[in-house]
């Protein structure tokens, strides 16, 4: 099942933006309630359907991860309102745009079974987690700091009534009022606490609907939803292992809650973080981070940008490329946290320099 899945996938991997749109079409052909779930302009989602397709495809020989990532999945869509039929639908249409791109040629009957069979599993996992769930399918959060750091980054506090169960190095997804049925994934950058806050780093993207939103025009005493947490870039409790963590932008924002989370508990274990942006100015954080490295002798930071870094004390290079000249990092946990592209390239990087596959952990995670 799992080769006739990849390559019948591959196949079709080329037009996988007229997959999007023929799978919306079907949906909300077949079930058009399920239009109100989605926000006005479907462009973000259907960069979030895909990406989110892809993961499944590429884990499907591994199932205890793939079974963690879907259950995740099911509680979390249950902040849109989905209930159990519509996962019916969701499969009928995702066959019937999988088997329309396909064509008859390549959409044997081995070919149908073997995704039937795999969005069953795929759909019964999900369902099953959100029947078990009894916590709320959100938080709500106001606004009680809005730091404009430059013109494209913000830091953001809010504060719920009561704890998001998150994990440091986990991300949840967030709704604002200004841009309603908009969710967004972001990862707090501090670790779970007693006082309910969680403060997110935002920095504006290309056509970025939300992170435009939030940087620009958010304001103190806003109200925001939040999802439930998601990830399993998380510290293993059991393990000794010394840690390597790779940040690019503000995907330092992990890295710097699972550091704070080592530091509130105290560790023997050696960490070393190289964050990475294009110039200096890019890398918002790094005298913070280096007055923690001066305060704790087990952390050691490394700035690298893409720019020339020596007069700023950095290495110079992308991340990845960088990261991959000390070698193969064998004998560490590593975490990859940034823009798809740089997870891709820092994860090509460190396996051609010889790294496990095993060692390396990041998630699908994903920004507007």
């Amino acid at each position: 099942m799992v080769t006739t899945i990849r390559t019948s996938f591959n196949a079709i991997s080329h037009r996988t933006d007229e997959l999007t749109s023929l799978f919306y079409g079907w949906l909300f052909r077949i079930a058009p309630e399920t239009r109100e779930l989605f926000p006005v302009t479907m462009e973000l989602q259907r960069t979030r359907l895909l990406r989110a397709l892809v993961h499944v495809v590429q884990m499907v020989d591994r199932p205890d991860e793939l079974s963690i990532f879907l259950r995740q999945l099911g509680r979390d869509h249950r902040k849109f309102g989905v209930i159990g039929e519509h996962y019916d639908r969701v499969g009928e249409a995702l066959l019937g745009a999988l088997r329309e791109i396909a064509g008859p040629a390549l959409w044997t009957s081995e070919v149908d079974d073997a995704w039937t069979g795999a969005y069953g599993i795929v759909a019964q996992s999900m369902r099953e987690a959100a029947d078990a769930e009894r916590g709320p399918a959100v938080w709500m959060a106001r606004v009680m700091e809005h730091r404009r750091i430059n013109q494209d980054l913000a830091v953001v506090r809010v504060q719920t009534s009561q704890p998001v169960p998150y994990l440091a190095g986990q991300y949840v997804s967030v709704e604002t009022p200004q841009r309603p049925r908009m969710w967004r994934s972001m990862s707090p950058a501090n670790a779970p606490g007693p006082d309910c806050v969680l403060e997110f780093h935002v920095r504006t993207v290309p056509g970025g609907w939300v992170s435009r939103a939030i940087v620009s025009h958010a304001r103190v005493g806003d109200v925001w939803r939040i999802g439930p947490p998601m990830g399993q870039m998380t510290l293993d409790p059991r393990g000794r292992s010394d840690l390597l963590m790779v940040a690019g932008g503000t995907g330092l924002a992990p890295a710097r809650s699972i550091i704070e989370q080592l530091m509130f508990e105290g560790t023997d274990r050696k960490v070393c973080l190289f964050v990475g942006g294009r110039t200096w100015s890019d890398l918002y954080d790094i005298e913070s981070l280096r007055r923690s490295a001066q305060e704790n002798p087990w952390l050691t930071v490394v700035p690298v940008v893409e720019d020339d870094g020596r007069p700023h004390g950095a290495e110079t290079g992308t991340v990845g490329e960088v990261v991959a000249r000390y070698g193969a990092w064998a004998d560490r946990e590593i975490t990859i946290s940034g823009s798809p592209p740089m997870v891709r390239a820092t994860t090509n990087a460190l396996l051609d320099a010889g790294t496990p596959f095993r060692n390396i952990h990041y998630d699908p995670y994903h920004t507007d």
